[in-house]
């Protein structure tokens, strides 16, 4: 047994209400630079719909992922070694700019500029490519709030094989929000697919980041991810993905993403697992048998001996504590509600979905009996305006029976927690019903429904001890003297860079201990919001009062 730490996350599908603020957030901290207009480290789909670049899911035109030989053994659906070679200088398993969008901005200038006329100006919109007037027909989230939902949603690659079970007439048919980010795999078939050994997973959290040093832009990579995470930048000429934020992991802060969730519908923690068993796991031969397989890689830090053996693969004892609170553990594990999104690509995903529950109520309350009794609620979910087959087709390789379960435990959920709220004895038999406790559902209910700030992220910092170990803290500097030396004494771009993990300290250093004032000449009037923390009222922001 090699036990392994990893950061994970889960997403409450319940809870997302698709207003994008995550993926314009993300946008602003990581691509909001030249060659990266089209890219979006996290998007919000709208299911069903083509998804992001346009029917990514289709694995028999992408060839993303992993396949299982006849010999029990993993190969990459595109192909060996030989054939990438082969196909080193001319890859056609690509999206092309029309399979993700054209990125365009608006002729402001004018409206800005323009005359008083007896018409209205009109901004069209320009490419950000060749700079040209374009018509706008697509973008990354196009399927939004049903928006051509028959001529788009109903190729949906999901949709295969129960077309009969979902609706698309607008009185009859439903949608609910996907969020995704790079999934930062167990088995990432993006780090194989690379010949330059640019993508790399690492060792002490299981981020997966690429190396723009070696990177060489041969973009099998881009092929290779069958989430089409990875993207190539055509001004720099390397590719680029999601980070998870590792800067802000690495001081203990959660990802901008998670962040600046209106729905609080993100958890962030670690998971320990052993990495003997992850390719076993990913052969398995039934792609039914790959969720439980993933699980049962996953191991329990709080069981004695894995913690003894975490220790001794120099595991840091706060990082196992770190793992024995965490929210993903709980969701994952013990309470079995948390999903991986396409475990058929057989890389072992490791940021899972609690699938959308929403529409239960209503389809109960349509018959005129009790929408939250338990009876009636289990009895529904073979009901849904989203097909069970549709949440499994996307959860796990399309076995609707895990699905279901998890329906069932929150809707026992539902109708267990109703009975305390209208101040009822709980009935315990709700939590049998689906194999639980009254304690373990009324502690899913807080986590899933009221959980606090620290129960959502259990994020441990990162140690300086490990340095070695982290490529950000490998140049020598004297952290705690804001990095010492001088830097960018000629200009931007003058001396050594800063490491990421030494500039994020600076940030919260200057964040904690500076004033909460805007200007130190004029401290009695203007506050800075910025670098407040949230905590207590902070002076000058309202006006004292006259009994003060």
């Amino acid at each position: 047994m090699r036990v392994m730490a990893q950061m994970a996350m889960v997403m409450n599908l319940d809870k997302c209400i698709g207003c994008h603020t995550c993926s314009v957030t993300c946008k602003q901290a990581w691509t909001n630079r030249a060659g990266t207009e089209y890219v979006w480290f996290n998007n919000v789909e709208t299911r069903p719909g083509l998804g992001y670049p346009r029917t990514y899911e289709d694995q028999d035109k992408w060839e993303g992922g992993w396949v299982r030989k006849a010999n029990g053994r993993l190969e990459l659906k595109a192909g060996g070694r030989i054939k990438k070679l082969l196909s080193i200088f001319s890859n056609p398993k690509l999206p092309s700019i029309n399979d993700y969008y054209e990125p365009w901005t608006y002729d402001y200038e004018t409206l800005t500029n323009s005359p008083q006329t007896d018409t209205f100006p009109v901004a069209r919109p320009k490419s950000l490519i060749s700079g040209k007037d374009m018509n706008v027909e697509w973008s990354a989230n196009w399927d939004d709030d049903l928006g051509g939902s028959m001529e788009h949603a109903s190729r949906d690659v999901m949709l295969k094989g129960i077309e009969d079970k979902v609706k698309f007439e607008f009185e009859q048919t439903f949608m609910f929000y996907l969020p995704r980010i790079c999934e930062h795999c167990l088995n990432p078939s993006c780090a194989a697919s690379c010949p330059s050994g640019a993508i790399y997973k690492r060792e002490e959290d299981g981020i997966v980041l690429v190396d723009q040093d070696r990177c060489r832009g041969w973009r099998m990579c881009v092929s290779g991810c069958p989430y089409k995470k990875v993207y190539f930048n055509h001004k720099t000429g390397k590719a680029e993905k999601c980070t998870f934020c590792y800067p802000r992991i690495e001081v203990g802060i959660p990802t901008v993403c998670a962040e600046t969730c209106v729905g609080r519908l993100r958890y962030i923690g670690l998971m320990l697992y052993d990495a003997d068993k992850v390719l076993e796991a990913a052969s398995v031969e039934n792609d039914h048998d790959l969720y439980e397989a993933q699980r049962s890689v996953f191991l329990d830090p709080r069981d004695p001996e894995i913690e003894r053996a975490a220790l001794d693969a120099g595991i840091a004892p706060d990082w196992i504590e770190a793992a024995k609170k965490s929210p993903v553990l709980k969701l994952i594990t013990d309470y079995k509600v948390a999903l991986p999104l396409h475990p058929e690509y057989r890389t072992m995903p490791m940021v899972w979905y609690i699938p959308p529950l929403s529409p239960v109520v209503d389809v109960v309350k349509e018959t005129g009996e009790d929408a939250e009794d338990q009876r009636n609620l289990f009895a529904a979910i073979d009901t849904l305006r989203i097909p069970v087959e549709y949440l499994a087709n996307l959860f796990t390789a399309g076995d609707p029976v895990p699905v279901d379960m998890v329906l069932k435990k929150l809707a026992a959920m539902r109708s267990y927690m109703r009975d305390i709220n209208l101040g009822r004895d709980p009935d315990e038999s709700i939590a049998e019903a689906v194999g639980m406790t009254g304690e373990e559902i009324y502690e899913m209910f807080r986590l899933l429904a009221i959980a606090k700030y620290e129960d959502r992220y259990v994020i441990p910092s990162a140690h300086a001890e490990q340095a070695h170990s982290l490529e950000e803290l490998a140049t020598e500097c004297a952290v705690g003297d804001y990095g010492g030396g001088q830097q960018d004494l000629f200009g931007e771009g003058s001396g050594y860079p800063t490491p990421v993990a030494v500039e994020n300290f600076r940030m919260l250093q200057d964040r904690q201990t500076s004033d909460t004032l805007a200007t130190p000449e004029d401290k009695t009037s203007r506050v800075n919001l910025l670098n407040w923390d949230g905590k207590g009222t902070p002076e000058g922001l309202f006006p004292s009062r006259k009994d003060d």
